[in-house]
């Protein structure tokens, strides 16, 4: 006899991805390190590695959704479990990317006589900001414009708008990367160009690697909202995605500011 479930939480089946996740976060870990030191075997390891994390990645995130949508397990308790875990990650993200606006609002407000006590040093040329990064400051406020019409459509009950107002998320980060490489190719300067040049793109790349996950991260709601999977009581998967967008947008706002506009006057 089998007995009923008298609790709502999700008592998780034996999986064998953490180990196997572990394993291959090691093998990349490891083969970057031999790669990185020019070790015979390195750049297999490595690919090894990340070969085996993308594998992981991909059949255990399929194990969740198929917890959550035939097996019905993510009950409106269980759901408050990722919607915390995403809320602290986004905080997590706003430290990480503070010490990059930090970094660069000290050297700015107080230039050191080691880069000519001048802001932008001296010898560093700098992109105009009200061409493409302002452009590309737009962009970004678009695409969270979407995602919000996205989100209104689903707790519509408008399955087919939802999907419409993703796609043009999608194209419309898809529009920015192009222009962040552009602006890349055109910059006259290098990461390696004083402080200036290592703030500059290490704010604004790992701000374009942002919106490259956010991409991956579209495509995927965009997908499930496509077969069904999300509806206006359980799209726990989409809000994630909602939050991480917004994030992006004001994180975009600030290297414009303090490294862009700042920089150029």
């Amino acid at each position: 006899m089998i007995e009923s479930q008298r609790h709502s939480y999700h008592l998780v089946d034996p999986s064998p991805w953490p180990i196997s996740g572990s394993l291959g976060a090691l093998a990349t870990t490891v083969g970057g390190v031999m790669y990185m030191h020019s070790f015979q075997g390195g750049a297999t390891l490595l690919s090894l590695g990340l070969i085996f994390l993308l594998y992981t990645m991909f059949v255990w995130w399929r194990d969740v959704l198929r917890e959550s949508t035939l097996e019905g397990h993510h009950t409106k308790v269980v759901q408050l479990g990722p919607r915390y875990g995403f809320i602290l990650f986004i905080v997590s993200e706003v430290m990480f990317f503070f010490a990059f606006f930090r970094a660069s609002s000290h050297s700015s407000l107080a230039p050191t006589v080691e880069i000519g006590g001048i802001w932008p040093p001296k010898g560093i040329g700098v992109l105009d900001p009200w061409e493409i990064p302002f452009l590309n400051t737009l962009i970004p406020l678009s695409s969270g414009a979407a995602v919000t019409w996205a989100h209104h459509a689903i707790l519509a009950g408008k399955e087919k708008r939802a999907v419409y107002a993703l796609v043009a998320t999608v194209l419309l980060a898809l529009v920015f990367t192009g222009f962040q490489g552009m602006e890349y190719y055109q910059a006259p300067s290098t990461i390696s160009d004083s402080i200036y040049g290592s703030t500059f793109f290490l704010a604004t790349g790992f701000h374009g690697f942002h919106v490259i996950i956010g991409t991956l991260f579209s495509i995927i709601c965009g997908i499930r909202q496509y077969l069904g999977h999300l509806t206006k009581e359980h799209h726990v998967g989409f809000e994630a995605a909602a939050w991480y967008w917004h994030f992006v947008d004001v994180v975009r706002l600030f290297p414009f500011v303090s490294i862009y506009w700042w920089g150029g006057i």
